[in-house]
């Protein structure tokens, strides 16, 4: 099909800047549900794994990653140039900031009017929305795409937030539809809205997940405190799995990881956090929005990557000056 549309595209021209110029579609019709190959910058593990998953679902993938030995094109060039002529797709799956930047950058470059780059990482949105009017200045189309599933997106597909114009949407779904989990599309899939919707859409989902792990986290230490009483943590937590209204897969999760570590001993108690909790929670406050789950989970992150608390010491010496009171001295 790729074959008989690039016979039937004009030669194409140069513009004034050197870049090649190829004719438009001449009805969005032309080209819908078109796009069976793509370009994926980013092999990590997420990125590796997606590419296999589009693969297996009849997706052709070119991907490029400065590691050799898991790319299948040299340079961001080569990969463009591997791609159909008539529209460019690259899906972007590298760290957010700086490496998702000077990706677009190249991009921005190396690709021309009618292709589009799809933004996988969890990019703040305002930038999207920054990115998008660089990218529309040379004709670029851009979709932000919250991408959700991890590790275990290969097998149980990834769910898929999606910031852009409708019709690079639609003529995008083909991609779309090999990563989603099976069963409807609705329950895998959404055009949230315009540029920047998707990664919004992911930046709260990823604060209700803060909410819920923390959630998790607490009911596990206090089952773990009342030892003279719950004699088997594990088994009452993996009792929740099925029936209960505390169901989830991250419930699943927790249980897999008490099979493995009981006490969870080989773990330290110290959690990163990778922004959208913080941007989740700056949202909240524009907007008068009372986020107090997301928030509280969002500090006790804050309050595990201290080896003492400041704050904790002032309480105690504001307690023993007012009233006296007993505290602990320092070792």
């Amino acid at each position: 099909m790729a074959e008989r549309l690039r016979a039937s595209t004009a030669t194409s021209a140069r513009t004034k800047d050197g870049r090649h110029e190829r004719p438009r579609r001449t009805t969005q019709e032309d080209f819908t549900h078109m796009v069976t190959h793509i370009g994926l910058v980013g092999l990590g593990k997420m990125g590796n794994n997606m590419r296999a998953r589009l693969r297996k679902g009849g997706i052709e993938v070119t991907g490029f990653d400065p590691r050799p030995e898991v790319s299948d094109v040299a340079t961001l060039a080569d990969l463009a140039a591997a791609l159909p002529e008539e529209k460019r797709v690259v899906w972007v799956m590298v760290p957010a900031g700086e490496p998702t930047r000077g990706v677009l950058d190249q991009l921005g470059e190396i690709l021309s009017e009618g292709d589009i780059v799809i933004e996988g990482g969890n990019s703040h949105y305002v930038e999207d929305q920054e990115r998008a009017a660089e990218l529309a200045k040379n004709g670029i189309g851009y979709l932000d795409v919250g991408v959700s599933g991890g590790v275990w997106g290969l097998e149980n597909g990834y769910g898929l937030m999606v910031g852009g114009s409708a019709a690079d949407v639609e003529s995008v779904l083909p991609v779309f539809d090999a990563l989603r989990p099976e069963g409807p599309r609705e329950e895998g899939f959404v055009h949230a809205g315009g540029v920047g919707a998707g990664h919004y859409a992911k930046m709260v989902h990823n604060g209700i997940e803060y909410g819920l792990m923390q959630a998790y986290a607490e009911g596990y230490e206090l089952l773990a405190a009342k030892s003279d009483l719950i004699t088997d943590v594990h088994g009452t937590v993996r009792a929740w799995s099925r029936g209960t209204v505390v169901r989830s897969w991250l419930l699943d999760l927790m249980v897999k990881a008490l099979e493995e570590d009981p006490k969870l001993a080989l773990l330290d108690d110290w959690v990163d956090d990778s922004g959208e909790g913080r941007w989740t929670v700056d949202e909240g406050i524009d907007l008068a929005v009372p986020l107090p789950v997301i928030s509280a989970a969002l500090f006790a992150r804050f309050a595990s990557r201290q080896e003492q608390s400041p704050a904790m010491k002032a309480v105690a010496a504001l307690r023993q000056q007012f009233g006296g009171h007993a505290v602990k001295s320092a070792e």
